[in-house]
C-alpha cells in the first residue's frame, strides 16, 4: 500500500479533528524572567510545516501566507539546513494555509503538525520559556523531528497533570528535538506515553522516536538540565 504523503495527511487530519478541551492544570512554578508567555497569536491553532529545502521552504511559507489570513506566521533555518514554518490563528485559517504549504513544498516535506487547539504551555515553550523541576519524576521525549515532538508535547500535556519544563528545537542537536515534562511519577509516566503515542502515529515519515522516564532525578542533574543544556556550556559554568 501507497504510503500516505505528509499533505494528504495533514489535510485528513484537519478534516476529522475536533477540538479538545483543556485538562485543568496543577499550579505553575515560577517561569524564566523576561520571557513572553501565551497569547501571541499562536491560538487557538498551531501548525508547524518541516522542510528538509531551504528554497522550497521559503516558497511553501510564502504560498501559506498568500492562501491564509494567519495572525502568526514564523519562518526560518534551523540545524542541519532545515526549513521551518510556524502559523498560528483561527483553526480554519491555519488549516488552510498549511494545505497550501504542502502542497508547494510535495517532495521536500520532512514532516508536519496541526493542532487546533494547542495547549498554552506548548505556545510558552515555543516561545523560550522555560519552567524549574518541582516534581517528583522527569519525562523525556526526544524525536528525529520538530513537528513531531511539538505534537508529543501538546499530547503529554493534555493527557496528564505535568508540566512542560523546556521544548528545544533543532539547532545545536543535529535537527533533534526534545521536551521534558516535570510532575508526579504516575502523571509523568501518562505524559510521556500520550506524546510517544500521537508522535508516532502511522501518518507520521518521522523516522525515530525516544521516551524515558527518570523518578527522582539527582540534584547534580537536574542543575544541568536547568542551566544551559549544552555540553560546553556546561563546562564553562554557565546558567
Amino acid at each position: 500500500m501507497a504510503r500516505e504523503t505528509p499533505a494528504r495527511a495533514a489535510g485528513r487530519a484537519a478534516a476529522t479533528t475536533s477540538a479538545r478541551a483543556d485538562a485543568a492544570r496543577a499550579e505553575t512554578p515560577a517561569v524564566t524572567p523576561g520571557r513572553p508567555l501565551a497569547g501571541h497569536g499562536l491560538e487557538p491553532a498551531l501548525a508547524l510545516l518541516e522542510l528538509d529545502s531551504i528554497a522550497v521552504g521559503i516558497a511553501a511559507g510564502d504560498a501559506m501566507a498568500k492562501r491564509s489570513p494567519v495572525d502568526v506566521l514564523h519562518a526560518g533555518t534551523v540545524h542541519p539546513g532545515r526549513y521551518l514554518v510556524l502559523v498560528g490563528g483561527a483553526v480554519a485559517d491555519v488549516e488552510e494555509a498549511l494545505a497550501a504549504g504542502c502542497e508547494v513544498g510535495e517532495g521536500s516535506v520532512l514532516d508536519v503538525v496541526l493542532l487546533p487547539g494547542v495547549d498554552p504551555q506548548v505556545v510558552d515553550a515555543l516561545r523560550g520559556v522555560r519552567r524549574a523541576g518541582e516534581g517528583e519524576a522527569l519525562g523525556i521525549v526526544e524525536a528525529a523531528t520538530v513537528a513531531s515532538v511539538i505534537d508529543a508535547a501538546d499530547a503529554g500535556v493534555k493527557g496528564a497533570q505535568v508540566r512542560i519544563m523546556e521544548l528545544r528545537i533543532a539547532d545545536d542537536l543535529g535537527g533533534k528535538a526534545y521536551v521534558l515534562f516535570d510532575g508526579r511519577v504516575s502523571d509523568v509516566e501518562a505524559a510521556v506515553e500520550h506524546g510517544l503515542h500521537r508522535a508516532s502515529s502511522a501518518e507520521r515519515p518521522s523516522g525515530w522516536i525516544v521516551g524515558r522516564v527518570v523518578s527522582q532525578l539527582h540534584g547534580a542533574m537536574r542543575a544541568n538540565l536547568e542551566g544551559d543544556a549544552r555540553f560546553a556550556a556546561r563546562l564553562r559554568g554557565e546558567d
